[in-house]
């Protein structure tokens, strides 16, 4: 248990310095209420129209496309750790064999995206 207690100290630190930040901020700022502060944005503009406005699918599918392609470096970097060990345990051809598999299958996905037309933002 006693390993803990620096990492149990750092985060009595870390919560202690954002109440301290936070209380100062909100004892030594000044406290302007005006028509424009009181408003839904703050950035001088009416609101116009309905806050519930409909996404664009493109934006959904750019989102998915983005997720896709970090899960992959996700993988990619784990294995690249690891390789030399694997490449003992198997033969290297086939360690790399399998990565470069899965590199050629998220590679015609790419493709096939891109033919698609997602990446095409004017139509």
């Amino acid at each position: 248990m006693q390993n803990y207690i620096p990492i149990l100290m750092v985060f009595g630190l870390a919560a202690f310095v954002a109440t301290m930040i936070l209380n100062t901020s909100r004892l030594v700022g000044p406290r302007l209420k005006t028509r424009e502060k009181l408003m839904p944005y703050e950035c001088g503009n009416d609101p116009v129209g309905s806050a519930r406005e409909r996404f664009s699918v493109k934006f959904y599918l750019i989102c998915l496309l983005f997720i896709l392609f970090d899960i992959e470096a996700i993988f990619l970097i784990p294995w690249a750790v690891v390789f030399k060990r694997l490449a003992e345990q198997l033969s290297k051809p086939f360690v790399y064999g399998e990565m470069m598999i899965f590199m050629a299958t998220l590679f015609i996905g790419y493709i096939y995206v891109w033919k698609k037309g997602v990446f095409n933002w004017n139509k």
